[in-house]
């Protein structure tokens, strides 16, 4: 059933600033959803409006489109995602951002060494992996990870 409130693809783009491509790759993704008017054009429910939000908020935030579907599961299907489930959908992605964070900290310390040595060789540099030992050994390039 159409109504008043409905938004083409356009408008859709228009009002979250996405382009209708990325539009309907979300749509393919399982992101959103849209009805079809009698002439097959896609409609959009105007609360798609708030999902778009959050995507691109996810997006900013490096959350992978995967996890969002997976939060998306979680809510209903016809339904907006209000303050109490951005609340709890953000919860979980301020770990995964924490956890990110924390990694990109731990490589900016330890490359910051190896960069100061002026070699610019993982293979030889006597700094993180001297005489290539960790090659030897087997171990994957892993040095820069905590």
């Amino acid at each position: 059933m159409q109504n008043d409130q409905d938004l083409s693809v356009g408008q859709l783009a228009a009002r979250s600033g996405m382009s209708v491509s990325a539009l309907h790759f979300y749509e393919r993704q399982g992101l959103i959803r849209s009805r079809r008017t009698s002439g097959n054009q896609r409609r959009y429910d105007r609360s798609i409006l708030r999902r778009v939000a959050v995507i691109r908020a996810a997006q900013r935030a490096g959350i992978p489109l995967a996890t969002v579907a997976t939060a998306f599961d979680a809510l209903p299907q016809d339904g907006v995602p209000d303050q109490e489930d951005w609340q709890r959908l953000s919860g979980v992605w301020r770990q995964e951002i924490e956890q990110r964070i924390a990694q990109l900290e731990h490589l900016r310390d330890r490359l910051g060494g190896c960069i100061g040595c002026g070699c610019l060789s993982l293979a030889s540099c006597g700094f993180v992996n001297p005489n290539d030992d960790a090659g030897r050994r087997g171990i994957p390039s892993t040095l820069l990870e905590p």
